[in-house]
């Protein structure tokens, strides 16, 4: 993943002046901690948060519902395999 170097801050910068942070957010959308000088956490604004989490819920209703077609096409042969 690629990641925009002046959206990096780090954590002792993010602890100290959070303000910052929450500026940097509202200007560019997105801020990234660092932890031990790596990505450790993601600060949004809030409706990007809540748009994240209804594509996570997508994700997941696809996936289920994609292993629920694979399992009721193929009850058959997973009843042979079980036995």
């Amino acid at each position: 993943m690629m990641i925009d170097t002046s959206r990096l801050v780090a954590m002792t910068e993010a602890n100290q002046n959070f303000s910052k942070v929450a500026h940097m957010v509202e200007e560019e959308g997105i801020a990234v901690i660092m932890k031990n000088n790596k990505p450790q956490f993601v600060v949004v604004d809030f409706d990007q948060y809540e748009d994240i989490q209804m594509m996570r819920q997508n994700r997941m209703d696809t996936i289920n519902s994609t292993a629920d077609r694979i399992l009721t096409e193929n009850l058959e042969a997973f009843k042979e395999l079980a036995k």
